[in-house]
């Protein structure tokens, strides 16, 4: 159980929006979670890790995982509060890689974590990235999970806060006309 009052956290800082937004998943919502309104506190950033370092320690993971660029800081404050090393996973040409000389091993103990969690594809990404190096995955520690998703390991979300998406296809703001707010750091589709 969370020590920490995220939901109230994310009303007071404007990290919770109400409109129309494409999200990094490329699917479509009402809601908004900007999660750097979180992550730009170092305080707060402290009190988060702690919560899914103390979740997680009884695993003894020896390296924490992330993705770039949302979840670097978060990876690094959980390795830190873990005495551990934190890595992240970035694209290479369009492709899922540890760059940077980065390494894992079979004898490593990688516990992944997210900021927020939509469909989770960003979160399999990393996962299989860590697989692909032969370590093993003991868990995955999420800030806010939006759906829950089975990532197949132990996952433990801060906080469940499920907001309806959409496929583009099928959503109603669209069919509206309703203009439309892009706030994502990751696209699904190469711009130009």
């Amino acid at each position: 159980m969370s020590t920490i009052d995220l939901l109230t956290l994310l009303h007071e800082r404007g990290a919770l929006l109400d409109g129309h937004f494409r999200l990094s998943s490329g699917r479509h919502s009402n809601r908004f979670i900007q999660k750097f309104r979180i992550l730009e506190d170092p305080a707060l950033v402290e009190a988060v890790a702690r919560e899914i370092a103390d979740h997680f320690r009884d695993v003894y993971p020896t390296v924490v995982v992330s993705a770039a660029v949302g979840g670097i800081v978060l990876g690094y404050e959980v390795a830190k509060q873990l005495g551990t090393k934190a890595i992240f996973v970035e694209k290479e040409n369009g492709v899922p890689a540890l760059r940077r000389s980065f390494t894992l091993s079979p004898h490593d103990r990688a516990l992944v974590v997210e900021d927020v969690v939509t469909t989770g594809g960003s979160t399999r990404e990393v996962i299989d990235v860590v697989r692909a190096r032969g370590a093993h995955v003991v868990g995955v520690g999420v800030i806010v999970m939006r759906n829950r998703v089975d990532f197949g390991v132990s996952t433990h979300a801060l906080l469940d806060l499920p907001i309806v998406s959409f496929d583009p296809a099928e959503c109603p703001q669209c069919r509206n006309g309703d203009p439309i707010d892009d706030p994502g750091s990751r696209r699904t589709t190469a711009s130009a």
